[in-house]
């Protein structure tokens, strides 16, 4: 990040604050101590091996459980003191493990981000308003001609494309990842990273938190990055500062050499 980008970001709207945050179940901590401060136009990685509590802290940015002590607040309502059911309708989420019930069509499934439902509820509908901005969105994310299609003739990448225009159909301040490359052969992933670049360029107040265990899937304009280790943060900050071979060698136990190109990450194991 540019020093002038850096004065802007540090500039911008607070979208999410957490703050010393633990979460304990079952007698143990799956969060210690966790601080994260997003802020619009900033696109954060969340790295770290399993277990780490990386989706447990995205439970807590989509306003999906409370902390057990600490706080986060989202788009500037504090979790415990806010109808959660609200809050959410102005968080994008994208998760490739998404249900439904029926076979729906794209457009129906796009639009079920307006109700925040996993399938069309029974006598809602669109308004012409909101149906055109699905349509557009849609074609924005490749799949103009498919919008007619059934969920179930759809492969897993223009899955993953559906999914981010769902959650950018209500045109929320916050949008999150999680894993958004579980499943994709390596053209339908490049395919999404490119989307995600894309939608980020189209949005550009828009604040992302993405879940992720391999850098290779991260798209280039992710901004900022936290490793996180056995529910502890072990680094933040700017993305090129924290994704270095010694960090996250050492967040991951293991040599690796981490190499960023035309930028994209890539870690290999250090041999000798």
């Amino acid at each position: 990040m540019t020093s002038a980008s850096a004065a802007t970001s540090a500039s911008s709207p607070i979208v999410l604050d957490v703050a010393d945050v633990r979460v304990r179940r079952a007698g143990r901590d799956l969060l210690g101590g966790v601080s994260l401060r997003v802020r619009a136009a900033e696109h954060w990685a969340l790295i770290g091996p399993n277990g780490a509590g990386k989706t447990t802290l995205l439970t807590l940015c989509g306003a999906l459980g409370h902390p057990s002590a600490g706080t986060v607040d989202v788009l500037g309502r504090r979790l415990g003191r806010v109808e959660l059911s609200e809050l959410r309708r102005h968080i994008g989420h994208v998760d490739p493990r998404h249900r439904m019930l029926g076979d729906n069509p794209v457009l129906d499934v796009v639009l079920t981000g307006l109700t925040g439902s996993s399938d069309p509820v029974p006598r809602w509908s669109a308004t012409p308003a909101e149906e055109a901005r699905a349509r557009s969105l849609i074609a924005s994310v490749g799949l103009g001609a498919r919008s007619g299609s059934r969920w179930s003739v759809l492969s897993q990448g223009e899955r993953g494309r559906a999914l981010i225009a769902r959650a950018l159909v209500a045109d929320p301040a916050l949008l999150l990842l999680d894993e958004p490359a579980t499943g994709l052969d390596v053209a339908a992933r490049e395919h999404l990273l490119d989307t995600l670049d894309e939608v980020r360029a189209a949005h550009p107040d828009i604040a992302s938190v993405t879940v992720t265990h391999h850098l290779e899937d991260l798209p280039a304009s992710t901004s900022h990055a936290v490793l996180l280790r056995d529910g502890l943060v072990f680094a933040q900050g700017p993305a090129d500062d924290v994704l270095t071979s010694e960090r996250v060698s050492a967040a991951f136990d293991h040599p690796l050499v981490v190499d960023r190109v035309d930028g994209r990450w890539s870690a290999r194991t250090r041999r000798g």
